[in-house]
C-alpha cells in the first residue's frame, strides 16, 4: 500500500477538501482508496456521505480494542472512510496520550488492514504539530503538504519540512514530499507574486498546477458529497484530476526509487 499523509502548517487552507476530491479522483482511477480521518473535527467523513449522527471511527476502535473493519463506510465515488469518531473530552485525550506514547501505531493498524500493493490510504491530518501529524508522518510513504499563495503559508513552510524530517525522512520506506497550491484567485496580483515565489523555492516538489478558487467546493460540501462527485465539469473538479494524476505518478514511482531498494 502506499500512504499519503495530508498535512499543512496552518489552518484555513483547505486541506479536508483536498484530500477528499483526491481520493475520489484516485478511486475513479480503479485503486482502491481509503480515506482516513486522523483529525477530530471529524470532518472528512462529510465528504463521503457519511451519516451526520454517526459516531464511529478509529478513535474509539482504537480505545476499545476493535478491529477498524467494523468502523469503515462505503463512501461515494467508490472511496472506503475510516472516520476519525466522535470522542468526550477526557477519552479524546486518552487517545492522544496513547498515539503519543506509541508512535508507530498507525502503521502497524493499517498493516493489520492488510492491504494491497497497489491500494491507497490517504490522511487527513490537523494542521500544525500535533500527535497525530507525527504518527502520520511515521506511517507515511510520501507527504502533502497544501499551502496558500499567501504570506502566512510560506512563512510556516520549514516547520512542517522540519516535523517531516524529524518523522518522515529518517524511513526508508518514505519516498519524499510534495506541495499543492490550493484556492487560487488568479484575479489579485499578490497571489500571483506569491505562487512565482513558491515556484521557485519548491522547484520539482510543487504540484505544476494549481487549485483554484471555486464555490462548487462549498455547495459540493453542503450535499455531502466531493466536487468530484457533484460538478465534474468545473475548473477545479479538472484540477483535483490533474493533481491526483500527478499525485500517482510521483507516488508509484517511489516503488523504484534508490532509496527503497535494498
Amino acid at each position: 500500500m502506499k500512504v499519503i499523509a495530508v498535512v499543512s502548517a496552518k489552518g484555513g487552507v483547505g486541506k479536508t477538501t483536498l484530500a477528499a476530491n483526491l481520493a475520489s479522483v484516485l478511486a475513479a482511477s480503479g485503486r482502491r482508496v481509503i480515506a482516513l480521518d486522523l483529525d477530530p473535527q471529524n470532518a472528512l467523513r462529510l465528504h463521503f456521505g457519511v451519516p451526520l449522527d454517526s459516531i464511529d471511527g478509529l478513535s474509539r476502535a482504537t480505545l476499545t480494542g476493535d478491529p477498524w473493519q467494523t468502523v469503515m463506510f462505503d463512501g461515494v465515488d467508490g472511496v472506503t472512510v475510516l472516520p476519525y469518531g466522535a470522542l468526550l473530552e477526557d477519552d479524546r485525550r486518552r487517545f492522544e496520550a496513547y498515539i503519543d506514547q506509541e508512535p508507530r501505531w498507525l502503521a502497524q493498524s493499517l498493516q493489520n488492514l492488510r492491504l494491497d500493493a497497489a491500494d491507497i490510504v490517504i490522511i487527513d491530518t490537523p494542521p500544525g504539530s500535533s500527535a497525530y501529524v507525527r504518527t502520520a508522518l511515521c506511517a507515511a510513504t510520501f507527504a502533502l503538504n497544501v499551502v496558500l499563495a499567501d504570506a502566512a503559508s510560506y512563512a510556516a513552510i520549514p516547520q512542517m519540512e522540519r516535523l517531516i524530517d524529524a518523522y518522515a525522512a529518517p524511513r526508508a520506506e518514505f519516498g519524499g514530499e510534495g506541495y499543492v497550491v490550493n484556492q487560487i484567485d488568479q484575479s489579485r496580483q499578490l497571489t500571483k507574486d506569491v505562487l512565482k515565489v513558491l515556484r521557485q523555492m519548491l522547484g520539482a516538489k510543487l504540484f505544476p498546477g494549481v487549485i483554484h478558487l471555486d464555490e462548487g467546493v462549498s455547495e459540493a460540501l453542503a450535499c455531502d458529497t466531493t466536487l468530484i462527485h457533484y460538478d465534474p465539469l468545473s475548473q477545479a473538479a479538472a484540477d483535483f484530476r490533474a493533481c491526483g494524476t500527478w499525485l500517482m505518478t510521483t507516488v508509484d514511482a517511489i516503488a523504484v526509487s534508490p532509496r527503497n531498494v535494498a
